[in-house]
């Protein structure tokens, strides 16, 4: 197993650090899989966390297993000063009760954005009031957390929506100070999609590269070349690709995306679990 660049005590310890030496910095790091530490002069985001090991526990010994590639970055009670937690859909890497109840637990100011269409499952699964989380939709703009936060549609691999119309699947547009940082959760590329983007003028592109296979049974997602398209695309002004690296059985190596990234003159960067990028 691949250890992060930092973890625990000293992945705390750079948190504090960026907060202190560089305080109107936007200081992002990247947690494994599809979630990010986001901090800005005091506030402090949680995007998409998976912090524990619940789904290679429920997989062991299936003809499934998720077997760790990388090691996890820090334990979710650790985490302090968290203003605003997102999920973006309800599968257990994006919405994790062994990774939200710590966190919620020590930063009850925390405020949850979910999709509204799965505030019920949401309500079950991690045994909370159903009033507690925020609910976001497709276009639908709510405040928390001392941001903007948009939902915009995602396909995970197909547009889902609940018998009232509501996307079961989102990705965010977060606008935190200056900064607007794109989250898109787990999606593919769909008709209309650039379109719902352009107009957020995106900083930041958060988006998956680990592709689709049949083989792996489980929805797929934007593969690297497809990802630096997408955000050359939407005009970000910087791609950082996830969501892979953490299970062996559902990755994809960054080469073909950095390629990508190359030859459109696409900037990007390729953090590793653990490390922090500030602007």
């Amino acid at each position: 197993m691949t250890p992060p660049l930092l973890a625990a005590d000293a992945f705390l310890a750079d948190v504090e650090a960026a907060g202190r030496d560089e305080p109107n910095a936007l200081h992002l790091w990247w947690l494994g899989q599809s979630g990010f530490l986001v901090q800005w002069r005091g506030r402090r985001l949680l995007l998409d966390p998976y912090l524990s090991d619940s789904l290679t526990k429920k997989y062991a010994g299936t003809d499934k297993p998720h077997v760790r590639l990388t090691g996890r970055v820090v334990a979710p009670e650790r985490l302090t000063g968290i203003d605003l937690v997102t999920s973006s859909h309800n599968h257990t890497d994006h919405l994790d009760a062994e990774t939200l109840l710590p966190v919620l637990r020590t930063n009850p100011q925390a405020v949850l954005v979910i999709p509204e269409a799965n505030r019920a499952f949401v309500a079950e699964r991690l045994g909370i009031d159903p009033a507690r989380p925020v609910g976001a939709d497709d276009g639908v703009t709510v405040e928390a957390g001392g941001c903007r936060i948009t939902g915009v549609a995602a396909a995970h691999e197909a547009l889902e929506r609940d018998e009232q119309g509501r996307c079961r699947f989102l990705g965010y547009a977060v606008r935190v100070g200056p900064w607007t940082l794109y989250h898109s959760g787990d999606t593919v590329g769909y008709d209309g999609m650039v379109e719902r983007l352009r107009p957020h003028d995106v900083d930041i592109a958060l988006l998956p590269i680990n592709g689709r296979a049949p083989e792996r049974r489980v929805a797929g997602n934007l593969d690297g070349p497809e990802a630096a398209r997408l955000a050359r695309e939407i005009g970000a002004r910087l791609v950082i690709p996830c969501h892979y690296d953490l299970f062996a059985f559902n990755t994809a190596s960054p080469d073909a995306f950095v390629r990508e990234a190359e030859r459109l003159g696409q900037p990007y960067r390729v953090l590793r679990n653990g490390e922090r990028w500030s602007i």
